[in-house]
């Protein structure tokens, strides 16, 4: 799975157009940009970003038709929120539950900044 944690410039390619997807972006059966728009607007080179396509391939997020380029899967959406939503789980939640415990933050102030639109209080 392709997390924000990546450290290779092809994975964070990969990493950028997945949250792309799941900003809405680009839906199932989408065209996305070329190779060659996508390594002039990341100013990197070509082979990075087909790198970063053969990731996404290799997870079902996107596929190649050949000669027109590369396409999102119909569930792409999909696989990315089941992926990522455990990928949060697992990595982040732990360390945001970490913090709060040592700073003595409840979990009930913590709904409650949810609850007001995750925008926490200004400071005095």
């Amino acid at each position: 799975m392709i997390t924000s944690n990546e450290k290779t410039i092809f994975g964070k390619v990969a990493y950028q157009l997945c949250e792309e997807i799941l900003k809405g972006n680009y839906k199932g059966e989408d065209r996305i940009p070329s190779v060659r728009e996508l390594a002039v607007t990341y100013e990197i080179n070509y082979n990075t970003v087909l790198r970063a396509m053969e990731v996404l391939q290799r997870e079902e997020i996107v596929y190649q038709k050949r000669g027109i380029g590369y396409f999102v899967c119909a569930d792409a959406k999909k696989k990315l929120l089941k992926g990522q939503k455990e990928d949060f789980k697992r990595q982040q939640l732990p360390e945001l539950f970490r913090q709060a415990r040592m700073l003595g933050i409840s979990i009930e102030e913590i709904v409650e900044v949810w609850n007001q639109g995750l925008s926490p209080r200004p400071l005095p």
